[in-house]
């Protein structure tokens, strides 16, 4: 009969130890999973609080798109366009007078005679000019009445909801005390609406004064000026045919028209303008930063990858045991870097340097060179860049440890050099955990904050695909970016403070994917070794 060892963790007889119950291998059970309970349950009250807050974004946005349509703010933005039509064409009539004083200016001629030359076409530019001036009159007019409006409706809800809160705390006297003005928009809106022949008048002068003006343009003796001024009658007149299309908007628009939950989901979704605190009209759309951070994350990646990668194979089947010790580290802490130091570094090295060598002679023949910004797409691209490869290089040479040795060895034994069994048989085989790495590693870039929001350059405008490839050389603004500018200075609760966090719900959702897509990999990657 053997004798049983209390002590002996492999004696199944032996007695062990507990305490309340509680023995050491369901206590280290317990706090393992203890951990990952809090782990989920953070990620899930994280979820929670997102879709919490955000979700009652789009109804809030849909009560301010009806305020701004029944005020007639929608109406007066109609004939807006008009002017912004108009004042374009000002702008490029005045682009025509200053390339003339630049001109002049460049023949060495003194500033009193340049003057004296510009003088004489003065009166067909001021004319011009003044051609605006009862448009923009009647816009101001029309714009201060129901902008009043508006704002008096917004004072008189405010209002209200406080004298609610004040008959909830019992404090009937002072609710009854609570002086609230009643704001008609519609009566407000017919003093604008009963002005429409106003602006129609205006539009028929227009119609006959543009075409009277322009046989009073000045002639130039040289070619680019006479040519831009020709560009100019062009625009001039196909103004005036797109007169009747302004004045159809403006006509048929209707203020009772609902705005929809739907209406206000589509202004945010595919919303081209994110504009906050304007006297106008707030605007919430996701396009411009999402186009923005797209941008900047592609950029990255173009330079991540084949750096995260190549790294990867060469220190994995090419480098000496002494390269491997001596590059693997310095790759790996590249991770460690702050992200606010790369985006000193960014702000203060890189895009300084990148402006220098934009301005040298010889690259003069590039288009969009040399740069007038220091703080671009690029900029911030080039540093994400920077921060991914340490994600894509160590994923990938963990992909590339996976291969099987069979798979190298049966090569090798068929006669195979080393640089075939790479590019043949190991990297296709680690193709797909590879491709995960690059996954993950955009993951990493499209989330990251801190380098985006000193060196992008934070321009809220959706990038001009038309400039080519100096698009990558514009301001940018990004998600990440609009959420840590803008989130400390809002109003708790307010639309502006929604709209962040339904952007930061469609991070999370972006992130959600780029990890589904990238599990979805792997497995396909595990699939494949067998």
């Amino acid at each position: 009969m053997s004798v049983q060892d209390p002590d002996s963790r492999y004696d199944l007889g032996s007695r062990q130890r507990s305490f309340l119950g509680l023995n050491k291998e369901s206590a280290l059970k317990g706090l393992f999973g203890g951990n990952a309970f809090v782990s989920i349950l953070v990620l899930g009250l994280i979820t929670f609080f997102l879709f919490k807050e955000g979700a009652g974004f789009f109804g809030q946005y849909r009560e301010d798109l009806t305020t701004y349509r029944s005020s007639g703010l929608e109406y007066v933005e109609l004939m807006r366009e008009e002017q912004d039509a108009l004042s374009a064409l000002n702008r490029y009539l005045n682009s025509i007078r200053t390339l003339q004083s630049e001109q002049l200016s460049a023949s060495g001629l003194e500033f009193r005679d340049v003057k004296a030359i510009l003088r004489k076409d003065e009166d067909f530019f001021n004319d011009f000019e003044d051609l605006a001036y009862p448009l923009r009159e009647h816009i101001l007019e029309a714009n201060e009445i129901v902008a009043t409006a508006r704002d008096s409706y917004n004072e008189m809800l405010d209002l209200q909801e406080h004298q609610q809160n004040l008959l909830k705390a019992g404090r009937e006297d002072e609710a009854q005390n609570l002086t609230i003005p009643e704001v008609d928009l519609e009566m407000m809106f017919s003093l604008v609406k009963d002005t429409e022949a106003e602006f129609l008048a205006i539009n028929r002068q227009l119609e006959s004064e543009v075409p009277k003006l322009l046989d009073r343009a000045p002639e130039y003796d040289d070619s680019e000026l006479s040519l831009k001024l020709g560009r100019f009658k062009e625009l001039a007149s196909m103004f005036i045919l797109e007169i009747p299309d302004y004045e159809s908007k403006v006509v048929s628009w209707n203020r009772a028209e609902s705005v929809s939950l739907g209406d206000a989901f589509t202004s945010f979704v595919f919303g081209k303008e994110w504009v906050t605190n304007s006297s106008i009209q707030d605007w919430y759309g996701i396009v411009p930063l999402f186009s923005g951070s797209l941008l900047v994350a592609l950029i990255a990646m173009c330079f991540a990858i084949p750096l995260g990668v190549g790294a990867a194979v060469y220190v994995n089947q090419v480098a000496s045991p002494i390269e491997q010790n001596l590059i693997k580290p310095y790759i790996e802490f590249i991770s460690a870097i702050p992200s606010v130091v790369i985006g000193f570094f960014g702000i203060a090295v890189f895009g300084t340097l990148l402006r220098t060598v934009s301005g040298w002679d010889s690259l003069g023949w590039i288009e969009f060179f040399p740069l007038s910004e220091r703080l671009t797409g690029f900029t911030a691209g080039c540093l994400l860049a920077l921060m991914a490869i340490p994600t894509i290089f160590t994923l990938a040479e963990d992909a590339l440890n996976n291969v099987p040795l069979a798979f190298r060895e049966a090569s090798m034994a068929m006669g195979s050099t080393k640089l075939q069994t790479i590019v043949r048989i190991i990297i296709p085989t680690a193709l797909s955990g590879i491709i995960s790495a690059t996954l993950l590693g955009f993951g990493r870039v499209i989330g990251e904050t801190m380098v985006v929001l000193l060196c992008a350059g934070n321009r809220i405008e959706i990038p001009q695909i038309s400039k080519g490839v100096g698009v990558f050389f514009e301001p940018v603004h990004t998600m990440t970016g609009i959420i840590a500018q803008e989130l400390g200075e809002v109003v708790n609760g307010s639309l502006h403070y929604r709209a962040l966090f339904v952007v930061g719900l469609t991070l999370f959702l972006i992130s959600l994917m780029i990890n589904y897509f990238a599990q979805k990999i792997v497995t396909k990657f595990q699939i494949s070794r067998g």
